[in-house]
């Protein structure tokens, strides 16, 4: 399937006007983390190279169509000294599919903490997941062939008092990516959207859903690199009324804080003729919009 640099592909049609690429899927509809991804790379393009992206709030509006290509409009809302703001529509036969706003920053200097990274095992003690996949799974891993994706077993997540549904996953870009800081930012934007909505399956593994991302926000905090380890530490502190709330925490093989994801999602049961659609993955739920 595509590799992250087809996916990311942009072409300039004015000077705030994109189109994205339409690449080769298995799913019914775009898959969210790249339409994200789009968004964000759109409005990386009308921003100088001295800012840098912090932080992004999507809303997905409507499904996309996979054999589509999508359309980006980008607003300059504020040109600061310190801070840039862009908003951007992504389209498809002329109605929106997604709205995003995204905040740059040049960088100061200011008081530095942060949340310590949990216990859990490290990646190479980890199997491949697809050394163990059904068939079924096999088939919907190909859709992100290029990523190496390793879920830590429940047996092995040190559980927090008080926190309804854990899950926590190691992943990384499978080839060596160019070291531009904005490419990684922009790969983790399409990467953070592909397991996060499974942490609100973790305590409910038989009850068959339809799931499907409805907003997402993510701050960028410290620099990395998407084709190194990150270990996306995951919860889900609420659901009910066919939504549920999920938040994510990414570190570093260092233990280095590097960006925090919150994401609504559609967790809405199955009708008993629907339940065939349920997904192949326990634990692992990709989300389309």
């Amino acid at each position: 399937m595509a590799t992250i640099e087809e996916a990311l592909e942009l072409e300039r049609l004015e000077r705030d006007i994109f189109r994205g690429a339409s690449t080769k899927t298995q799913l019914p509809r775009t898959f969210g983390g790249q339409v994200a991804g789009q968004a964000l790379v759109s409005a990386v393009r009308t921003v100088d190279s001295r800012y840098q992206v912090h932080s992004l709030h999507g809303y997905f509006l409507r499904p996309g169509n996979p054999s589509e290509r999508t359309v980006y409009e980008v607003e300059r809302i504020r040109d600061g000294r310190s801070f840039c703001t862009r908003r951007v529509t992504g389209i498809q036969d002329g109605q929106a599919i997604f709205t995003m706003s995204a905040s740059f920053h040049v960088g100061d200097i200011g008081p530095e903490h942060q949340d310590e990274m949990p216990s859990v095992p490290v990646p190479e003690d980890i199997p491949d997941e697809r050394s163990a996949m059904t068939p079924e799974q096999m088939w919907l891993m190909r859709e992100w062939e290029h990523w190496d994706i390793r879920v830590v077993s429940r047996d092995q997540v040190v559980r927090r008092d008080g926190l309804a549904s854990q899950q926590q996953v190691w992943f990384r870009y499978r080839h060596r990516l160019p070291d531009d800081p904005l490419l990684h930012v922009c790969t983790l934007a399409y990467m953070s959207d592909m397991t996060l909505l499974g942490s609100s399956k973790v305590v409910h593994q038989d009850e068959p859903t339809q799931n499907a991302s409805l907003d997402h926000a993510m701050w960028f905090l410290r620099p990395f690199r998407a084709d190194e380890w990150l270990l996306y530490d995951q919860n889900s502190p609420s659901a009910g009324f066919g939504r549920a709330l999920t938040s994510g925490h990414i570190f570093n093989r260092k233990g280095e804080l590097v960006a925090s994801v919150v994401q609504e999602g559609l967790t809405r049961t199955l009708r008993p003729e629907s339940k065939a659609a349920r997904s192949a993955f326990e634990g692992f739920t990709p989300t389309t919009d």
